[in-house]
């Protein structure tokens, strides 16, 4: 079974603020031009993404030049749905295997195109990260637009240890039962910072 963890990309989805808008716009007709076609100004942070570590630190790797293992991995999901911080618990210890890609299911997607989805949004602890980093987790998935806020303190560790952050996932619910599935998050083959990102649970029996 396949689960869809990504935002439909569409035009003016909505994006942090600040960032630029999506537009886009159907530029070629059939009945008009003899073929359709389509036309997309997208920033790399719009919509389900995945950040890379030239984001916030001063790393010189773009994100296509991440091993594309990276992107793919076995994975486990942490039900954390209801706090507004994500705190350090001694039974993640056993939750999170080594090398792990780790989902956090804070139910906060519900919101996604209202505006306190962009400024009220659950955040992770420095303590939090820690243990990521000890666990050498590949990547980190959330339902919320960041893992922290500023100074991105947690952004920033994460990136210092070479693990990918991906945000604005849907749709995390439907894994709260499921025992076993893997992560297949794949970005744009872009020259970037970050990559707009297609992302699938994909269920094992």
């Amino acid at each position: 079974m396949i689960i869809d963890l990504t935002h439909l990309i569409q035009d003016r989805i909505p994006v942090f603020p600040g960032d630029a808008e999506t537009d886009l716009k159907q530029s070629k007709f059939l009945d008009r031009d003899y073929y359709n076609n389509h036309q997309l100004s997208i920033n790399m942070h719009a919509g389900t993404h995945i950040d890379g570590p030239m984001h916030l630190t001063d790393s010189k790797t773009y994100l296509n030049e991440v091993p594309i293992e990276n992107f793919i991995g076995d994975a486990c999901l942490i039900d954390v749905s209801g706090h507004k911080t994500i705190n350090y618990k001694p039974e993640y210890e056993q939750i999170i295997r080594d090398g792990q890609i780790v989902i956090l299911y804070t139910g906060h997607s519900k919101l996604f195109g209202q505006n306190e989805y962009f400024t009220d949004y659950p955040v992770l602890t420095v303590e939090f990260g820690e243990l990521l980093v000890k666990k050498r987790v590949k990547m980190i998935g959330l339902d919320t637009p960041s893992p922290d806020m500023y100074p991105f303190h947690v952004h920033k560790l994460l990136f210092n240890n070479k693990i990918l952050i991906m945000e604005n996932l849907t749709n995390l619910d439907k894994l709260l039962h499921i025992k076993s599935f893997e992560i297949i998050a794949l970005p744009l083959h872009i020259k970037a910072d970050s990559s707009i990102a297609r992302v699938i649970a994909r269920v094992q029996s």
